[in-house]
């Protein structure tokens, strides 16, 4: 998966500290908002992908990799692929998501934000 096609999606779940404003999720999930797109954030303000509302085309982990795995394996939605931030990667990440068939990149959604949109 490539990160312009990521950032053709509609709908983000962004995984992490989305409240507090050093934190990248934050920043992240604001330049979302701003740019159109649906945003979810799961981490302190939903616990749980699976109490999303609404359908979220990309998982954007910005979150420890431990909290990150867990959230993955307990995840019950269908999603077109996810976004590994730096800092958010983890052998044992990146093998589940092979194992389950599902797309990813390692790469950074602000970086996505100002290149395609």
């Amino acid at each position: 998966m490539e990160l312009k096609e990521i950032m053709a999606q509609k709908s983000f779940a962004v995984v992490g500290d989305t409240v507090n404003e050093a934190k990248y999720a934050y920043k992240i999930k604001n330049e979302l908002l701003k740019k159109g797109y649906t945003v979810y954030a799961v981490g302190k303000e939903l616990a749980s992908l699976n109490e999303v509302p609404g359908e979220v085309d990309i998982i954007d982990l910005c979150i420890h990799p431990a909290k990150g795995i867990k959230l993955l394996k307990e995840n019950k939605r269908s999603v077109k692929g996810v976004l590994i931030q730096p800092g958010a990667e983890s052998e044992e990440i990146i093998a589940f998501l092979q194992e389950q068939d599902i797309p990813y990149l390692e790469g950074c959604a602000l970086v996505g934000l100002s290149l395609y949109k």
